[in-house]
Order: C-alpha cells, then sequence, then structure tokens
C-alpha cells in the first residue's frame, strides 16, 4: 500500500541570498504583496531540505506531491531535475525515484517573475510566489494506480442520472499488472454499501440515489477504488462524490435537481491579511464558516483552481462552486498551451467534487482587446472541456464593455458579465437595464452576474452616500439595489458578490489604502464585518438576527439622524436610551429617522434578538470619517461653477453632450486625453452608452482627483461655449 507524509516543516528558504528556515504554507510576499506600490519581489526563489530516508522495494516508486507552487517550478533531488510545472495553484507530481540515493537533498525552485508565457500576468491581485500549500513525500507500490497523469488521483469518476438511479462511471489508470480492480461504493455518512464492480472501465449503478442537493442536503457518497493481486490489497484510492443533475436555463435560471436554485453567490480570493496565499486548513475553514454564516449557498473561486480542502468543504457542505483557471484581463499568443494545461488539470484534479458546476473559460479576457487567436483558443479551450469531461457546461465571465455581439459570446455554454455600474461608472440601474437589454438579445443564453461591488473602507462614515465616497454606507447602498434587481429577474442563474473578503492587489492606491481591493464584505483579516455583509445575511441566512448599521459612525452632526437597521424578522423595535422609539414591520432593510442628542444608545429588538450601538451629537464633522480630497469632489458637486442657460458645463452628462455633434465631438477629444483632462480611455459606441448617466464632474474628478478642481474649471469654460 501507498504511504503518505505530509513536510511542513525542516525547510531553508533562499531569497537573494539571504537564507532563513521555514515552515509550509509559505510565500515570500506575504508583506510586500500587500503594503502598495506595485513593487512586490518578483523573482526566483529556493526552497531547500532533507529528505526522511526510503527504502524502496522492488518495483516502488517515490514522488513528491506539491498542492500549489507558484507560479513555476523545477523540483531537484540530490541536483537531478525531477519535474518542472508551470502554473501556480494545481497540483503537480515529481517522480524522484532515480534520483534517490542514500541521504536525499531536496531542492525546490520557484520562480513568480513576469513573463508571457504563464497565467496569470495582467490582474487586479497580487501574484503571490512560494510553496504556499501543502507538499506530501508519497511512495507507491510496483502495482499501483498512476500518479503521473495531470496531478489526478489516477482514477476518473463522473455521475449521471437516470431517473432515480445513478450511473457511475470510473475510469482507471494503473500501473503494473493488478489480477483485478475493483470498486466499492458507500454512504460517506454511515459506511452502507450501495454498489460494487470491477474492471479499468467500469459502471456502476446506485439504485434509488439519495441526491447532493445544496446547502440543504449535501448527501455525499464514497468510491474506494483497489488493486489487488495475489489476493492482497496493493493500492488504494478513495473519492468523494455526490449524485445531482444541474441545469441552466435561460428563463428558469439555475435548476438543482430539477427545481429552481436561484445562487446566492460570493466570490473568494484565497490570500488574507499578513499571510498570502499560505492559508492553513483551519483559515479556510473560518473562511467557509463566514461564508455560511452569511447563508450563501455558491462560491466563485477566483481566479484560479483552489485547494482541493476548500473543494472538499464545498462537497461537505453544499456549497455550488464555479471553478475557472486564470486565463484573464490580457491573451497572451506565447501563454496558448499554459492555458490549455492548467484547464487540464483543473478539470482532472476536480471532476470527482459534486460542488463543481461549470468549468470557466476565462474571466474578462478581452480587457487588453480582442483578437481572432483569442476566439480560436476559446473555441479549442471549449472543445478540450467537453471532450474531458462531457458532463458539465463551460462559462466565461466578460467583461462589462464586452459588446453582446461579440462572437466570443457564442463559444461557452452559459454566460455571466462582471458589472460595475453605480461604482466605476454609471448609476446602479444601469445594471437593470444590462440584463433586460441582453435577455431580449440573447433569450436562449443562460445569463449570470459574475461580479458586481463596491469598494468600502471601515474607516469612511457618512450621513449622505455617493458613488466614489468609499464609504460603508454607499456599499450597502449600492448591494441594496443590486439584491433587489437581481430578485427581480429569475432568469439570472446566479450572481457573485465581487468579493466576500477584502484581498490584496498591490497595484492598488485607492480610498486612501494602498494594495488592497476592499470591496470585501468582510475586512483583509476576517476580523470586522461591514454592514453589506448584514444585508445579505438578511436576505439569505434562516438564522434569526438583527443588526444595526453605523456602529463605526458615532459622531453625527445635525439635529436629526438616520439609523438602519437589517434582519430576516418581519417585525423590529428601536430603543434609544432604554425607551422604546418606533417598531416597524417590513422586509430586510427598516430605517429610523430619530433626533439626534448628545449621547444615545441605540438597540433594536427583532424576534428575541438584540444589537447594540452607541452614538453622539457633536458640532463639527469628525474628519477622520472622510477620505482625503473628498472635500474637492464634494465642493465639485454643488455645482459653484458657471452654467450659462443654453449653453453645455461640466454638469451635463455623456448621454446629453453626446445628442449634439459638437457635444460627441468635445468628448470624443476630452477621452483621447485633449482639452486639458489627459484622461484617455476607449470611447466607441458600447463605453459611450455605459457612461451616459456620469458627468463630466464625476469623470474628471474621479480620475483626477489631486487636480481635479483645475482642470473642471479649465473644461468647464470650453463647454459654456457650447451651445445646447
Amino acid at each position: 500500500m501507498r504511504t503518505i507524509l505530509s513536510l511542513p516543516d525542516g525547510w531553508t528558504f533562499l531569497k537573494e541570498g539571504q537564507s532563513t528556515l521555514v515552515s509550509l504554507p509559505h510565500t515570500w510576499n506575504a508583506r510586500d504583496g500587500q503594503d502598495g506600490g506595485n513593487d512586490y519581489y518578483r523573482g526566483t526563489c529556493v526552497y531547500t531540505r532533507a529528505l526522511p530516508t526510503l527504502t524502496l522495494q522492488a518495483g516502488e516508486r517515490a514522488y513528491l506531491e506539491f498542492r500549489g507552487a507558484n507560479a513555476s517550478s523545477r523540483v531537484f533531488v540530490n541536483d537531478v531535475l525531477c519535474a518542472s510545472h508551470d502554473g501556480g495553484y494545481s497540483t503537480f507530481r515529481a517522480d524522484i525515484t532515480s534520483a534517490l540515493s542514500d541521504q536525499n537533498e531536496l531542492r525546490v525552485e520557484v520562480d513568480n517573475s513576469i513573463n508571457d508565457t504563464v497565467y496569470p500576468q495582467r490582474a487586479d491581485f497580487t501574484f503571490y510566489g512560494g510553496l504556499y500549500r501543502d507538499v506530501l513525500l508519497i511512495t507507491a507500490p510496483n502495482c499501483r494506480f498512476d500518479l503521473g497523469h495531470l496531478g489526478d488521483p489516477g482514477v476518473e469518476l463522473s455521475v449521471i442520472m437516470e431517473g432515480e438511479d445513478a450511473k457511475v462511471h470510473v475510469l482507471s489508470r494503473v500501473c503494473g499488472s493488478p489480477d483485478q480492480v475493483r470498486y466499492a461504493i458507500t454512504e460517506k455518512s454511515s459506511g452502507a454499501l450501495v454498489a460494487t464492480g470491477e474492471g479499468l472501465d467500469a459502471q456502476l449503478t446506485i439504485p434509488h440515489a439519495h441526491r447532493w442537493d445544496g446547502v440543504a442536503d449535501p448527501f455525499l457518497y464514497t468510491l474506494t477504488a483497489q488493486l489487488v493481486r495475489d489476493g492482497a490489497v496493493q493500492d488504494e484510492v478513495c473519492l468523494n462524490f455526490g449524485c445531482r443533475t444541474a441545469v441552466f436555463d435561460p428563463d428558469e435560471g439555475f435548476l438543482l435537481n430539477g427545481r429552481p436554485y436561484p445562487l446566492h453567490g460570493v466570490s473568494r480570493h484565497q490570500d488574507r491579511q499578513g499571510v498570502g496565499n499560505a492559508l492553513t486548513h483551519e483559515m479556510m475553514e473560518e473562511d467557509m464558516a463566514i461564508i455560511r454564516e452569511m447563508g450563501a449557498n455558491s462560491i466563485r473561486l477566483a481566479h484560479y483552481q483552489h485547494d482541493q480542502h476548500f473543494y472538499d468543504l464545498c462537497d461537505e457542505l453544499g456549497m455550488v462552486v464555479w471553478a475557472e483557471i486564470p486565463y484573464i484581463s490580457e491573451h497572451m499568443p506565447r501563454a496558448n498551451d499554459n492555458v490549455f494545461s492548467q484547464m487540464r488539470e483543473l478539470i482532472a484534479q476536480n471532476r470527482h467534487h459534486a460542488s463543481v458546476i461549470c468549468w470557466a473559460l476565462s474571466n474578462e479576457i478581452t480587457a487588453s482587446g480582442y483578437s481572432q487567436d483569442l476566439y480560436d483558443t476559446h473555441v479549442q479551450l471549449n472543445d478540450l472541456c467537453h471532450v474531458m469531461d462531457p458532463t458539465r457546461p463551460t462559462s466565461m465571465a466578460c467583461a462589462f464593455m464586452l459588446r453582446m455581439d461579440n462572437p466570443l459570446l457564442n463559444v461557452p455554454d452559459v454566460l455571466g458579465y462582471n458589472l460595475y455600474f453605480g461604482w466605476y461608472l454609471g448609476t446602479p440601474d444601469q445594471n437593470d437595464e444590462f440584463f433586460d437589454r441582453f435577455h431580449t438579445l440573447h433569450p436562449d443564453k443562460p445569463i449570470a452576474l459574475t461580479e458586481y461591488g463596491a469598494d468600502a473602507v471601515l474607516s469612511w462614515q457618512t450621513e449622505k452616500p455617493e458613488r466614489g465616497d468609499y464609504t460603508e454606507q454607499y456599499q450597502a447602498l449600492y448591494h441594496e439595489h443590486l439584491l433587489q434587481m437581481m430578485e427581480a429577474r429569475p432568469f439570472l442563474w446566479g450572481s457573485y458578490v465581487w468579493n466576500m473578503f477584502d484581498f490584496a492587489a498591490d497595484a492598488r492606491s485607492e480610498g486612501g489604502t494602498a494594495g488592497v481591493n476592499c470591496k470585501g464584505l468582510v475586512s483583509f483579516d476576517r476580523q470586522t464585518r461591514k454592514d453589506a455583509f448584514y444585508l445579505y445575511k438578511a436576505a439569505w441566512s434562516r438564522e434569526p438576527f438583527v443588526h444595526l448599521c453605523g456602529r463605526r459612525f458615532m459622531d453625527r452632526t445635525g439635529e436629526t439622524t438616520q439609523v438602519k437597521v437589517y434582519s430576516n424578522q418581519s417585525t423590529v423595535s428601536l430603543f434609544v436610551n432604554g425607551a422604546l422609539f418606533e417598531t416597524q414591520s417590513g422586509s430586510r432593510t427598516f430605517v429610523f429617522t430619530l433626533p439626534l442628542a448628545d449621547e444615545m444608545r441605540i438597540e433594536a429588538q427583532a424576534g428575541g434578538c438584540t444589537d447594540e450601538i452607541a452614538i453622539r451629537k457633536v458640532r463639527e464633522l469628525n474628519l477622520s470619517y472622510v477620505l482625503p480630497g473628498r472635500e474637492i469632489i464634494n465642493w465639485l458637486d454643488r455645482e459653484v461653477l458657471p452654467q450659462p442657460e443654453g449653453f453645455f458645463s461640466v454638469y451635463d452628462t455623456v448621454g446629453t453632450l453626446c445628442k449634439t455633434p459638437a457635444g460627441l465631438a468635445f468628448l470624443q477629444k476630452m477621452m483621447s486625453g485633449g482639452n486639458g483632462t489627459n484622461i484617455r480611455v476607449p470611447f466607441d459606441e458600447t463605453m459611450r452608452d455605459m457612461m451616459k448617466n456620469e458627468t463630466l464632474v464625476s469623470i474628471i474628478s474621479r480620475r483626477s482627483p489631486k487636480n481635479a478642481q483645475e482642470r473642471l474649471v479649465q473644461v468647464n469654460a470650453l463647454l459654456n461655449t457650447i451651445v445646447k
């Protein structure tokens, strides 16, 4: 039988001539990949350690299994190259048998350097380097399941439901000459035997199969595959799996086991503050517990293959999974081979997971342009997925600017769009318009909202939220609208908040923070749930609760203030300093307006649940609540620049300007860097439509915040000469 030994300790890490002792998981970018500046170390580092003494029997083989090494790796034992691998998110193995001697030194060179042959290279997240997942030492007998194929377990498993019965197809790849390849299927929970079979290529039937039914009933079976020779078991592989049907309907959305099952999803990056991507299993379990607390039933595992432990958790807890490879943001023709190899590994290593419902080909791949080679690559990648796994559809997450008549939309089986109307541009209701238009143009294409979100930095608080202020209040307001939009459109097969957790993007410097994308519903360190988290909990969770928003907004000005409450109870009572103020009936969101006093203890009660915050009246605005620079934008928003009647001004929208030839010509020049703005954005018909609700105040102040006032005065003077 095979033996498996984890190798977490005893590693020496060498970076730029400096060596330290480390334990796995480990990344060398845990700090510099999160502090901003886009200057984190990208290069080659070396991990070394002595291997345990191995005494192999005749025909036995020794392998090293790497669950994740980002991004390109070379594995040496006693200076003999045993494996090379490109791709930082999948499992790969090195056969080290022929390199072994009495004493064995392991050296792993890991490289996350910039290149154009391995994905990802351009994306809004940090590409941490390191041996950031488990490393295992495996010895296997001569008669064994093949450990040298795409990092998979050597056993392929697929399930097709035929009525109430499950047909389980098993294909084994073996080395050596077993007398028998046999299989047993048992219930994972009870161990009860339900089916047996044998042969390299076998089909087993589970009569009246108990279905894997999402979070309500994530029932699993276990396949045990064994190789037998001379009456003894030589090798064994166990795989957990589930039996279910998953259908994407263009009108009814996602159907699980034949019934509508709206996917209330979140997206997850695998890193966290001070740790990078070197998460322990306990950290992954904490992530899952927070997601479950909110009531989500689906996770988009973005933008790469995640740890096997997390896929296992999704199976066990009923989370429906969108799985994808990091073919993202920019098509690199020299990296086409890497696209296919990463997809092969994703499918080979994860096709037995009941939670996985689709294979995503790419994410926002047209952000850097569209080409015939990009299209051809998608067609070939789509074909590869269908050959390797005929039981699941393919999908793709489209950049919001991808035109609805682009031929790329016809390649995958189902689609998602990443939309940020109401944050990066436009207004939240443009999301509604977008999906209504798409459903009209493509009535037979299942569509989802695969990304949407707004940044919220915990420091910034306001009574009057507006787009671009990075406040917790605007994030919540934005998500209130998006939640209503999705609920009103049952044809959307799913939605995925971007993001569940704040995550590192070292190139970012926004909202007064450096190196972090703050669109998470939960803080980077997992310690703070933002108010918007509780909005979704009110919509999706059955666990009774009540939450008072604004607990970080203590100092307030004015004579009155609004207090918002999220709850999944139908009635909420608000108490002020112990006295009942008001009781409201409603759904999800409850807003109370109350007189502001010097010191106020606010308590909300609903369904036996309580929550409490403290606020107080102050004379002057607490400037620690305001993002530096927002004072200028707020000044500009007060419409203090000249607006002569009959002429344009910076307070007009793109849509209004586009109605006249002179206005359109002005915008085209401005968007190409002219008229003193230095703005350079694509401004084709699609972009004009997306920006139609944007005022020039909004565009210029957000793209040039440091000198926005000067530029707006200049642009406004030019516009004041153009007749409407």
